[in-house]
């Protein structure tokens, strides 16, 4: 995260910067980032290669 996104520019205020972080992690990190639990898929992939069931 410091080399993708807080190296890249200057922020003028902390509200600001805690928006860019929230938008990143949540964004990127959390759902493009391909994880080692799901087997290197990213959350994406994993939904739409596993049928939804319903209980």
């Amino acid at each position: 995260m410091q080399v993708e996104l807080l190296d890249r520019q200057r922020w003028r205020t902390r509200l600001e910067l805690a928006n860019a972080i929230f938008e990143y992690l949540e964004i990127f990190h959390n759902r493009q980032r391909r994880h080692s639990a799901l087997g290197w898929l990213t959350p994406l992939e994993l939904e739409t290669r596993q049928p939804i069931t319903v209980a």
